[in-house]
């Protein structure tokens, strides 16, 4: 479905900071960080805006990514979310809007006071040198078992000129070292791969790729600690658990560690290997407080139904993407009618069919889809909350607009945190599993205020058979894109796929025309992305997005249109119109 290592929106306008962005500078007047003479390098640079809350900063090479990444977390900036690095660049993913200018005035006075002056260095189709590491002598090694039995072995075999054998040999004959971590949990970029095998990424990813596939695409090796869609080539198997939230650090594979992969598993590995450190330990599961008797049972689900909130900001450099709900302005609004924190966990429930039980009562708020709701029968009306009485049952019909339903209940969906957040991550397989009969949710405390009315006008749906506009900001890659390709997408309307999820919209329709047939070097993607394989068909990265991606963006989404992507269905006619942030 992705660019994978490339491969269904949305982040409230203003969420809360991670922990090394809490020091208060002002604004644009900090002066920079003391010059580091890794970062001045003469090839120029570039800092540029990517969708409405983040920038995009292009760097010679890898060692000046790691100096401008260690810059930004020894002198945090007010406002920063996320610092994700890749290959050559930088992401540096915002609160709001409003923290825009100041971090690029002080990203811009930086690179201008350690780097010479210079006109901007798009991303070029070329392979990026990326540097040794002088400390790979003294990096952990980590030998991973493979089975190579991967799907495209004989393909890479004939790209490369090379027999299987050879291939197989080239691949386990180098050592590797982690040069950043990103696209998902545990997802290590390798460097080190044997030249010979450096193959281009497929034209059109899978839409599921499975978990311990060995892969490389271009100048890197890896593999996938999940299943996933992803654009790689796969040449064969290892099942050593790469991401395990019980360990710390939670992933195996950190940058500067050193990988072998071996032709033949190991039937016992000796206990001191980093290989047998990647089994996970046990650890006792954290309490969960529970304030009110309130619970919710689950006696049906409707096709899917998952716990969600605001997501999980401040991880992507280690692959955890933020997650969260999927329509993060229903969300808002649903928390809001019943007085919980904006980003309180709720219920949300994929295209109705829901039946849920309050044994001890509760107040509920609906948002999102239009669907039919009624409390032991009586009709739940539209933006305002509703009391059920003590073992009162809510029965949701089916949606007749939207796809996604939220249920917040005042207190919040108080099931236990994983790495911070109640959400559920389909793309990475963190937090919640999905909702089945028989689960009982505790409901915690969450509330902070009385039940308030939403001040806004309900959302306006398109009158059927109309496509639904969604408005976008120019990506980061133009140069990649044949001249006018941004307003051509408003032009005729792409159809919504059936392999859309979470994780990404698949689009059908006329392609975007490249102009650029090279490999971009991955790089860091945000929420409503709008990613172009070789095939041209447009993928528009959703919620669970991976962290990093292979192919060049050609749009964003604004907010609300990342809200509003978030409630189409497979055959949904939609325009992606140039709008403003």
């Amino acid at each position: 479905m992705t660019s994978g290592p490339g491969p269904l929106v949305p982040d409230a306008p203003d969420a809360p900071e991670a922990s090394h962005s809490a020091e208060a500078l002002p604004g644009a007047t900090r002066a920079p960080a003391p010059a580091d003479p890794a970062l001045s390098d003469p090839a120029p640079a570039r800092v540029q805006t990517y969708g409405s809350d983040a920038l995009l900063v292009d760097l010679p090479d890898l060692a000046a990514v790691r100096a401008l990444d260690d810059r930004l977390r020894a002198h945090p900036l007010p406002g920063v979310v996320d610092v994700v690095p890749a290959a050559r660049t930088l992401l540096v993913r915002l609160s709001g809007p409003s923290r825009v200018d100041a971090a690029r005035d002080w990203i811009t006075e930086t690179l201008r006071q350690v780097a010479p002056s210079g006109p901007a260095a798009p991303a070029a189709a070329a392979t990026p040198s990326i540097p040794s590491d002088d400390r790979t002598d003294e990096a952990p090694l980590v030998v991973l078992p493979v089975v190579y039995d991967g799907p495209d072995l004989d393909e890479v075999a004939g790209l490369t000129g090379l027999d299987v054998a050879e291939v197989v040999r080239r691949h386990t004959a180098a050592t590797y070292t982690v040069a950043f971590g990103g696209f998902m949990p545990g997802f290590a970029y390798l460097t080190g791969l044997d030249p010979a095998l450096h193959v281009p990424r497929r034209s059109s990813p899978r839409t599921r790729v499975p978990a311990g596939a060995v892969a490389v695409a271009g100048e890197f090796a890896a593999v996938y600690p999940a299943a996933t869609p992803g654009g790689w080539r796969l040449l064969g198997t290892c099942d050593v658990p790469l991401f395990d939230v019980d360990r710390d650090p939670p992933a195996l594979l950190v940058p500067g560690t050193r990988v072998r992969f071996a032709p033949t598993p190991s039937e016992a590995p000796d206990p001191a290997s980093p290989a047998a450190a990647a089994e996970p330990v046990a650890a006792p599961e954290p309490p969960v407080t529970v304030t009110t008797p309130v619970t919710v049972e689950v006696r049906a689900t409707g096709p899917l139904a998952l716990v969600q909130d605001a997501g999980r900001p401040g991880l992507a450099a280690v692959g955890v993407g933020r997650s969260g709900a999927a329509d993060a302005g229903a969300l808002r609004r649903a928390n809001r009618l019943v007085g919980n924190a904006p980003g309180a966990a709720a219920l949300e429930v994929l295209l109705g069919g829901a039946v849920l039980a309050f044994p001890g009562g509760g107040v509920v708020a609906l948002a999102g889809a239009e669907v039919p709701v009624a409390v032991d029968g009586v009709p739940v009306p539209a933006h305002q909350a509703v009391r059920v009485p003590p073992g009162g049952v809510l029965v949701a019909g089916s949606a007749s607009r939207g796809l996604r339903l939220y249920v917040a209940v005042r207190g919040g969906v108080a099931v236990p945190e994983v790495l911070g957040s109640r959400s559920a991550d389909r793309l990475a397989g963190i937090g919640p599993a999905p909702l089945e009969p028989g689960d009982v949710l505790p409901v915690g405390g969450a509330a902070h205020e009385a039940a308030q009315p939403w001040p806004d006008s309900p959302r306006v749906w398109p009158r059927a058979g109309e496509p639904v506009r969604l408005p976008v900001l120019p990506g980061p890659r133009p140069e990649w894109f044949a001249a006018g390709a941004l307003d051509a997408l408003g032009v005729s309307p792409y159809v919504v796929s059936p392999a859309s999820d979470r994780v990404a919209l698949r689009l059908e329709g006329a392609p975007v025309v490249r102009v650029e047939g090279g490999e971009l070097p991955s790089e860091p993607v945000v929420p409503g992305a709008v990613q172009v394989p070789p095939d041209g068909l447009p993928v528009v990265f959703g919620a669970d997005h991976p962290v990093t991606g292979g192919y060049p963006v050609v749009a964003v989404l604004t907010p609300g249109a990342r809200d509003a992507a978030a409630q189409l269905r497979p055959g949904d006619r939609v325009l992606l119109v140039p709008g403003s942030g």
